[in-house]
């Protein structure tokens, strides 16, 4: 086990791998996340709302030993930051910048079984009436054509983050994190084009939201089984924050009919603390036929976990720890690239420094499970 820095600068803010997406071809892997500036803001993320993210990616040409950090080579609406809203003024967020830099409509015509092909999706922030974008690269990530803006689906919002299975040269699922009722992220959605992205139209929903008033369910992470089966891993919280009753926690939903219908699979992570607001987790089939799920776990003391499952996620080993020494739960949000060889190559953000008072940094786990 190897861990690797991807970046670190000791007067940046550098964060949320699962927002953006990892791609990975044999041994060439790409990692989207943002980069901002540290501050005193209350709350779990102490970074400067007062000035800008942007967004950056990361490549390895050598399965996750070295990076090269590169700027995103794509068009971002008024120069802002993707999916970072919640993180800026709104006189620096994406939304702003929409009103007078709008997205080009769904293209059509995406080859989505390309060889080189990775698709990204973006958001404005949480609030009521997010909305959510869509890149299209066929280069391993040196250029992204777009961004086209997605449709709203009937919603109160959508907050997408990247997660998608290719089904075919013209066919491609999204999963996507939309609002609840009162406007605030808290279900998922699966959509499907099959006409190359001219157009998407809403599946089903997956899952339920939790009960209580802060209760989500959101996040998606998406693989396809042998078989046709689909499997998501989603990100949950129910009760109360206020009241300091909440609880957190990974479920799976799986679907037999290509996104169609979907069916309660298990919960393969309960985090024991509160408060912490939880961490997505993200799903990948090894080569020898194992189902690998990692995750940041915010629970003291601050680490990254995995847990492997030897029948396709119908039961899951014990956690394997992949990286201790968190300095706070200001930390995680992994995507993982599984090399040809089995090696897993889990990124994440991550923080050392005793109370979180040292940089967020982007790191990596070289790791065979």
């Amino acid at each position: 086990m190897q861990h690797v820095t991807i970046f670190r600068d000791p007067g940046r803010y550098a964060g949320w791998p699962a927002n953006y997406g990892i791609w990975s071809w044999e041994n060439e892997i790409v990692l989207g996340f943002v980069v901002g500036f540290p501050g005193q803001s209350a709350g779990l993320h102490s970074r400067d709302k007062s000035r800008p993210f942007v967004n950056v990616q990361a490549r390895s040409l050598d399965g996750g030993l070295t990076w090269q950090i590169e700027d995103f080579p794509g068009h971002l609406p008024g120069g802002r930051g993707l999916s970072a809203d919640e993180h800026v003024n709104d006189e620096i967020s994406l939304a702003a910048a929409l009103a007078t830099d709008p997205p080009a409509p769904l293209p059509g015509g995406i080859i989505f079984a390309h060889p080189e092909l990775a698709l990204m999706c973006a958001r404005t922030g949480l609030q009521p009436g997010a909305r959510s974008l869509l890149y299209v690269s066929y280069d391993r990530c040196r250029t992204w054509a777009g961004p086209y803006g997605l449709p709203m689906f009937g919603q109160p919002g959508v907050q997408a983050r990247t997660d998608y299975i290719v089904l075919g040269l013209s066919s491609c699922l999204l999963f996507l994190t939309v609002a609840k009722a009162d406007g605030r992220e808290g279900r998922v959605i699966c959509v499907r084009t099959t006409n190359g992205g001219k157009s998407f139209h809403h599946l089903a929903d997956v899952g339920g939201v939790p009960a209580g008033p802060d209760g989500f369910s959101i996040m998606p992470a998406t693989e396809q089984l042998p078989g046709g089966r689909l499997l998501t891993a989603l990100r949950c919280r129910g009760g109360d924050r206020a009241a300091g009753q909440d609880q957190h926690w990974l479920d799976l939903y799986a679907s037999e009919d290509l996104g169609r219908s979907w069916q309660f699979y298990g919960r393969p992570q309960t985090f024991q603390q509160n408060g912490h607001n939880g961490n997505p987790g993200t799903l990948d089939l090894l080569p020898d036929g194992r189902l690998l799920l990692t995750y940041g776990n915010r629970d003291e003391p601050y680490t990254i976990g995995a847990r492997l499952s030897a029948d396709l996620g119908q039961s899951w080993g014990e956690e394997i720890t992949l990286r201790t020494g968190g300095g706070n739960r200001d930390i995680g949000y992994p995507r993982t690239a599984v090399l040809p060889d089995g090696t897993a190559v889990t990124a994440y953000y991550f923080n050392d420094e005793p109370g979180g008072s040292g940089p967020r940094y982007i790191e990596a786990t070289v790791w065979r499970p």
